[in-house]
């Protein structure tokens, strides 16, 4: 069975139903009961905590159930789509079906049936699947959606209800498809021609390409080495300032080595310093807009550390509703959204928090209107901000997790900043003259903070800081206090973060809010590691890149994924059928699949001649690809039966790429504990290991556990380990294990050290 890829956007089931909740007031709705009905208005929702938030607003009148995410999907264990026609063939999993009951009787016994599942493309889809399962009259559904968990918009909300768009529906639906279609036919290709378990995707790939491209990039850059002339000068008050050498002789001044530097620096060092001019400019500098999903990710990435996955999870409970002093109320707008529109009365409550806060000044006396760039953007229709901005982040702090305070307080920030005057800046350019050469001085001093009074905008390169200028007037001598040269390399591109690569994939027009998370959530845990939060593709990550682009290059190519989302947004406006959408793309598809599954072999994509020998027999070696990246391999190496010794001549030499292939490294003084014979450190398909040189005879290898420098947070005596967990897998756990059971998954950024020499801890089968 093919694992799901990420882009098939089926939300995850919550861990229990919810509780009835409690009821207060109550919304006045048009629509009157239908006639014999006994029980109160059932409202049906995704997840246990968004009913328990509705049910305190809705009152004793409504009953609010959780569907728990998708009560139907496709089903894992087969393609469940007809490749002639495309319908899906649904079914519900076997822990939905008590939840599919249990709405059909409330369904029956309630006199309206309201759905009000998320105003996304997926929250029509849910809904259309409940309204479809629990089968009531066509009269007693109506569906309601509302960009915010409060009570005036709840209220108000009920007082419009509508039909389930269909065409919203068969958008999703065709995604779901065409991911399905994609995901469970090409992930067996890449099994069968590379390894098993690998995946591909729609958006998955693509991503995927985006950082390998990158890494080859910075991979074949050369650096140029410059040098650069900094000069330190006084002016006539003795106050000190920094300037650059920028011409020769009116010319660009480009020092490409350090006797060209060294020669300048001479010239420099008697030469008479005179300002040339001195030019003042104002500046402003505008806020960003309010929150989108991709911006909230990429903000909270650069300035919290959190990962787009922990993101989306705070995010989803600040929206679903937190218990505050006034009662449980969603603290944000709908998380999942790409309009940069905000709802005029949020923009006059901004203008008062900002007057109340920071004073007049800082407020606007018109408000500011942002306008979507989003390719596409179809999500929701307000941008991520506080349902009420009078709840400042010192007011609400107390009811928060500190997560949970953080990313509040930066969506409450970012909210006033954009409604907030520009900051205003005096920048300051001095040419000075010294000789056949000019230096140039650049100042900046801040006249008015603006909207920098609240917040900041985050970047993957930091911006330099401009210091102002001392006071300086034409044709003034100055001083030369030091004068150094300095080398520099050209740099190349940066590698992707998350937030970098989100970024770049909306530039594209690539996925939607929903996809971003899980996509890289499914990249790092397939085909790409972390250094830091740069993403850096594995061997494998690479190898399933360039099959894809060599046998599938459409499956990875950003033109043709963001004119998929172009025509899934068609389909949504319903200027577009969806069944020729997904055949236009499928057919063509599936014929170029099955040529390839004919004419690709595993040894072209898994394997690569060298010029090399095998240091223990003299056979050639070769580069092969294992489920930890390539390895040189022994051309005699022949697999023997399982649980049997290799047959006879057979060469079970491995080596790593980096440097020369090598012999096993003999341990002095440290023989094996079974056969007598000495051990060695050797490298295989799954890493460095000790082991025995008696192999294959003897079998035996040493277990060893890599040591951090991370002090176990349970018992505060033991350090963390890596450890290899099932699928192999890895996690952090306790060394004092058993006595100390404490696992985590991950290190937090700042935890990440060099790690300690693997450390033996006993002999067994290798893990």
């Amino acid at each position: 069975m093919t694992v799901e890829t990420p882009e098939m956007g089926v939300k995850t089931r919550p861990a229990r139903r919810a509780a009835r909740p409690k009821a207060a007031a109550t919304p006045k709705t048009a629509t009157p009961k239908a006639k014999g009905a006994t029980g109160p208005d059932l409202v049906i929702v995704e997840s246990p905590t968004k009913a328990r938030t509705l049910g305190r607003m809705l009152g004793p009148d409504y009953r609010v159930e959780a569907s728990f995410g998708h009560i139907a999907d496709l089903p894992k264990s087969k393609l469940g789509v007809d490749e002639e026609t495309f319908a899906p063939q649904y079914e519900v999993p076997e822990d939905s079906k008590k939840t599919v009951a249990l709405l059909k009787r409330e369904a029956k016994a309630a006199g309206r049936i309201w759905l009000a599942s998320d105003l996304d493309r997926e929250g029509e889809a849910i809904a259309w699947h409940v309204a479809r399962l629990i089968d009531a009259p066509a009269g007693k559904l109506k569906r309601v959606t509302f960009h915010e968990i409060t009570a005036p918009a709840i209220a108000e909300a009920f007082k419009h209800p509508r039909q389930i768009d269909q065409d919203l529906v068969n958008a999703q639906q065709a995604r779901r498809v065409v991911d399905r279609l994609v995901g469970y036919k090409l992930s067996p290709f890449l099994w069968s021609k590379i390894a098993f378990g690998l995946s591909a995707g729609r958006v998955q790939s693509v991503a995927l390409r985006l950082i390998v491209d990158r890494e080859r990039e910075i991979k074949a850059f050369t650096a140029l080495e410059y040098w650069s002339l900094d000069a330190v000068l006084a002016n006539h008050a003795g106050e000190p300032f920094a300037a650059e050498v920028i011409h020769h002789h009116g010319k660009k001044l480009h020092i490409g080595s350090a006797e060209e530097a060294a020669r300048h620096r001479a010239a420099l060092h008697d030469a008479i310093y005179t300002v040339q001019s001195v030019e003042k400019r104002e500046s402003s500098r505008n806020a960003a807009a309010p929150f989108t999903t991709s911006t909230l990710q990429q903000d909270a990435s650069r300035k919290l550390g959190y990962t787009l996955r922990r993101t989306m999870v705070l995010a989803q409970q600040l929206y679903e509703g937190i218990a505050i002093a006034e009662g449980t109320v969603g603290l944000i707008t709908y998380m999942r959204t790409d309009s940069l529109h905000v709802a005029e009365g949020a923009l006059k409550q901004a203008r008062e928090v900002i007057t109340a806060e920071f004073g007049a000044r800082y407020a606007l006396e018109k408000p500011r209107h942002f306008k979507t760039r989003s390719k596409g953007a179809q999500e929701a229709h307000e941008a991520i901000r506080p349902t009420d901005l009078s709840r400042t982040p010192a007011k609400i702090a107390r009811y928060l997790s500190k997560d949970q305070l953080r990313l509040y307080t930066l969506i409450w920030q970012r909210t006033l900043a954009a409604q907030m005057p520009p900051a205003r800046y005096e920048g300051t350019r001095a040419d000075i003259a010294a000789d056949s050469y000019t230096l140039r001085a650049n100042g900046r001093k801040l006249l008015f903070d603006g909207y920098l009074r609240v917040y900041s905008e985050a970047s993957d390169e930091p911006e330099q800081q401009v210091e102002p200028l001392p006071d300086l007037a034409a044709a003034e001598a100055l001083k030369l206090v030091s004068l150094d040269e300095h080398q520099h390399f050209t740099q190349p591109p940066a590698r992707f973060t998350e937030a970098s690569l989100v970024k770049a994939l909306e530039e594209f027009g690539i996925g939607r809010p929903s996809t971003y998370a899980p996509t890289i959530s499914t990249l790092t845990s397939k085909y790409v590691t972390k250094e830091g939060r740069a993403l850096v593709p594995t061997d494998v990550g690479c190898v399933v890149t360039d099959v894809l682009k060599a046998h599938f290059p459409d499956i990875v190519d950003t033109g043709f994924t963001a004119r998929m989302e172009l025509d899934l947004d068609r389909i949504a406006e319903g200027s577009a059928q969806w069944a020729p959408v997904v055949r236009e793309f499928y057919k063509p598809f599936i014929a170029l699949l099955a040529e390839k599954a004919k004419s690709v072999k595993k040894s072209d994509v898994t394997e690569e001649k060298t010029d090399k020998s095998c240091p223990v027999c003299g056979k050639p070696l070769i580069i092969k690809l294992g489920r930890f990246g390539r390895f040189y391999s022994c051309t005699g190496f022949v697999k023997g039966k399982k649980g049997q010794v290799a047959p006879e001549g057979s060469c079970d030499y491995s080596g790593p790429l980096d440097g020369e292939p090598a012999g096993p490294e003999v341990i002095e003084g440290e023989t094996c504990p079974e056969c007598g014979k000495p051990m060695a450190r050797r490298n295989g398909r799954f890493g460095p290991f000790i082991g025995c040189t008696g192999y294959p005879a003897c079998k035996y290898i040493k277990k060893t556990v890599v040591r951090t420098e991370v002090r176990c947070p349970t018992c505060g005596e033991g350090f963390l380990v890596q450890r290899k967990g099932k699928f192999r897998s890895f996690f952090y756990g306790c060394e004092r294990y058993p006595e100390c059971k404490h696992t985590q998954r991950t290190l937090e950024p700042k935890e990440l050290k060099e790690p300690k020499e693997p450390v033996a801890v006993g002999a067994g089968e290798r893990s």
